[in-house]
């Protein structure tokens, strides 16, 4: 059995573009991602695409002589490409090419674990390709297969009949990914009932969301098995995990960990993913993640902050978590105004986060006593199970509660609230 792995020229155009060198790096890890190997990277400078090949006729006869000199099994641009582009660069390099979202859709493919993730990626592929048909002439997306050109008019009505097929799948999909949709916006009005806060991690892919959210249901999660896969690798999950945490104070919390971001993420994805970053648009507090150890977190967080606004995420209280900074030797944890810098693998580091995260998610609790009557042991039971309770004594008149809780639940007990304070 053959289990060479798959090969890949990376190829780029600088058109004066500040953030060109950090592109091509992270195309590489997107293709390492996808299990492809980078033999070769190639950029020229232009001051716009070829219209008809992207590279230049010179530089496209480099790239073509590279193809066999490496032994090269495909071509990987870091743009998407024209569907006369892609068809021309093939058959100019007689090598396979894939442009920037045709390799991130590949990725999201492979990783997609929940039937409306799935879904969500088979749409936006669909999406993708409906322009392109005329590129691969009778062959359906999900398949492969022979034809040619001899007949052209049976070709044209054969590209169609694929065009019509793509449409129904499409109009099918959106219609199931409503329902799904609709199931979680119930879902989620019975969790905004009960009036608990929701933070949701956001920030750039293998930034260590997945890892602060494991160290958090580690320590507070009703069920700590439920934690969620860490890899060192672009796009290592797509779902997004909602988690309860329950402080010792017994103050609640749903904590999300939403997909990650990347730079030039395909518009097709950000519109099939906007209900699974919908966390984040519901969310109370927002939680950005940054790699403070890598040297473009400045791009990394001005990706984060495009990708949310385009989904329509905006209005949402949010600090940054500079994140991984004993890669970086730097002090931690420490403040820098709003914001902290923390590893969160040090647990000093995420004591000093949780503090951050309930200072700004209980601003609504208020703190009072209580004088309750003895024979009101549900309502001693509830304040102990349900409220900080900073002090108890016992008075003849009743059991006396000085308890921290959530300002809309104090009418609740507003017969036995002897003092209220701000």
């Amino acid at each position: 059995m053959d289990n060479k792995q798959t090969t890949a020229i990376t190829i780029g155009l600088n058109l004066d573009n500040e953030e060109f060198d950090y592109s091509m790096d992270e195309l590489t890890a997107l293709a390492n991602a996808n299990n492809i190997e980078v033999l070769s990277t190639l950029v020229q400078e232009l001051d716009h695409p070829d219209s008809a090949t992207y590279f230049g006729k010179g530089k496209v006869e480099e790239l073509a002589t590279d193809i066999i000199d490496y032994d090269a099994d495909m071509i990987i641009v870091n743009d998407e490409l024209s569907p006369s582009q892609l068809r021309n660069l093939e058959k100019k390099t007689n090598t396979k090419v894939i442009d920037r979202t045709g390799l991130i859709l590949e990725i999201f493919g492979t990783r997609a674990q929940t039937h409306e993730a799935k879904l969500q990626v088979q749409l936006a592929k669909l999406e993708y390709q409906l322009p392109r048909l005329h590129t691969s002439a009778s062959q359906r997306l999900d398949q492969q297969g022979g034809g040619g050109f001899a007949n052209r008019g049976s070709g044209e009505s054969q590209i169609e009949l694929n065009r019509r097929a793509i449409e129904r799948d499409v109009t099918h999909i959106k219609n199931e990914l409503k329902a799904i949709q609709k199931s979680d916006k119930t879902q989620r009005k019975q969790r905004d009932s009960t009036n608990i806060p929701t933070v949701a991690l956001v920030g750039y892919t293998n930034a260590g969301k997945s890892t602060i959210m494991n160290q958090l249901v580690g320590r507070y999660g009703e069920n700590v098995d439920k934690q969620i896969m860490v890899k060192n690798m672009l796009f290592a999950t797509l779902n997004t995990s909602v988690r309860k945490i329950t402080f010792p104070d017994n103050k609640d919390m749903l904590l999300s960990d939403t997909v990650g971001f990347v730079s030039k993420l395909p518009h097709q994805l950000v519109q099939a993913f906007r209900s699974t970053l919908s966390e984040a648009a519901n969310a109370d507090l927002l939680i950005q993640v940054v790699d403070e150890s890598d040297e473009n977190k400045e791009l990394m967080m001005d990706t984060t902050m495009k990708t949310l606004k385009e989904i329509g995420v905006e209005n949402v209280p949010m600090i940054t978590v500079f994140n991984k900074a004993d890669l970086a030797n730097e002090k931690r944890p420490e403040h820098v105004g709003e914001d902290l810098i923390i590893s969160a693998n040090e647990d000093d580091s995420i004591d000093e986060l949780v503090k951050v995260i309930k200072k700004n998610s209980y601003s609504n609790y208020a703190v009072a006593e209580f004088i309750v009557p003895f024979d009101k042991g549900e309502i001693i039971n509830y304040l102990n199970n349900n409220a900080n309770v900073l002090a108890t004594d016992y008075l003849a008149e009743g059991t006396k509660i000085k308890a921290e809780l959530p300002a809309s639940q104090m009418d609740r007990f507003k017969d036995y609230i002897i003092k209220n304070e701000d």
